[in-house]
């Protein structure tokens, strides 16, 4: 069983800075890609990035490369989401995830979530 938790969460002005943190439980993730899923008001879940655990290989949507950045801590355990350069449209309640599944930036590859954490980017 896997637990995840995230933070960093808040309210942001165009253009700043957020760092998004993911505390996971389990009893190895090497087998595993941590994600970050983001899901604004009326609108599906959507891919932002992931991390491979065992070899640290990123992956990014189109819409935060170069902006947002993805690293994990295989000894805290710790997955983070380094995002800069926030637009109105990075508004969403951020998830945190772990999965076995092939396809990285799809929410069926992950089986487990986080509660999420909420970012606010006023304009």
């Amino acid at each position: 069983q896997v637990q995840l938790e995230e933070s960093g969460g808040g309210l942001v002005q165009a253009g700043g800075s957020l760092r998004l943190s993911c505390a996971a439980s389990a009893r190895t993730f090497s087998a595993y890609t941590m994600g970050w899923f983001r899901q604004a008001p009326g609108k599906e879940r959507e891919f932002a990035a992931a991390v491979r655990w065992s070899s640290g290989s990123t992956y990014y949507a189109d819409s935060v490369k170069g902006r947002f950045t993805i690293s994990r801590d295989t000894v805290k355990n710790m997955v983070y989401l380094q995002m800069n350069s926030l637009k109105p449209e990075d508004a969403a309640v951020y998830y945190c995830a772990a999965g076995g599944g092939r396809l990285t930036f799809s929410p069926q590859s992950y089986s487990y979530w986080g509660q999420g954490t909420q970012v606010t980017v006023d304009s």
